[in-house]
């Protein structure tokens, strides 16, 4: 139940937090609230996606509707994903990490901006692009929300959140130099930081750590850092 617990704490403060920006809060740029409120909806963006990766590794709850409901609802509201295309290519990824069957790797450039380019072409799809759009304009003529609250309360978090996850979770720790202390996952680390760790990407930058035990729901994975 607490990873059920956990995960619904994340939907319901993200539903909420976007809510009260969207419809009650004003972006004024010289106003240091909104850039922590945006940091902040980035973050909750962030822990949508985990939320919806710990469903992918079934981690979230045992029964398999709840884990799977779960995990459709987080990649839709986090940018009206396919939670169906987004766990068989977790799950390539996981079996051929860092190589050319690894839909999350590239290896024709290690450039950041180059890798996250393909990144972001490889799990963008037209439908997602057309039902973002549309919500974008129910929202905006029927839900009345100024334009400049989307962009920056809505869109903005979003894509920032997808650098995030992409930054700590594909970028540092799968990009080359490959060594022996990355093992046959191809995976390193960042040092144990506990704090750090879960700031940057709910502790998915112990990256080494989660694929030698993808069972590990994210809120327990800083238990098995420094662990023989």
């Amino acid at each position: 139940m607490k990873g059920l617990i956990i995960a619904l704490i994340i939907i319901i403060v993200w539903f909420f937090h976007l809510y009260f920006l969207l419809f009650f809060r004003e972006v004024i740029f010289l106003n240091t609230g909104t850039y922590l409120h945006i940091l902040l909806q980035t973050f909750l963006y962030t822990g949508l996606f985990i939320t919806a990766h710990d469903a992918m590794h079934g981690t979230v709850s045992r029964n398999r509707f709840i884990n799977n409901s779960i995990g459709r609802i987080s990649t839709f509201l986090f940018a009206g994903m396919s939670y169906n295309r987004l766990i068989n290519n977790h799950h390539l990824h996981h079996k051929y990490p860092a190589t050319s069957q690894d839909p999350d790797y590239y290896e024709k450039s290690q450039n950041f901006f180059i890798w996250w380019a393909v990144f972001f072409y490889r799990y963008a799809t037209i439908p997602q692009i057309l039902l973002m759009g549309l919500f974008y304009n129910l929202l905006k003529i029927f839900g009345r929300v100024p334009e400049i609250n989307l962009w920056f309360y809505w869109i903005i978090p979003a894509l920032l959140g997808t650098l995030q996850l992409f930054y700590f979770g594909t970028y540092m720790p799968h990009r080359k130099p490959h060594t022996e202390e990355m093992g046959i996952h191809k995976a390193r680390t960042l040092p144990k930081n506990h704090l750090l760790a879960f700031i940057t990407c709910y502790f998915f930058g112990y990256h080494q750590e989660h694929h030698e035990g993808p069972h590990i729901p994210w809120w327990k994975l800083w238990q098995t850092k420094g662990i023989d």
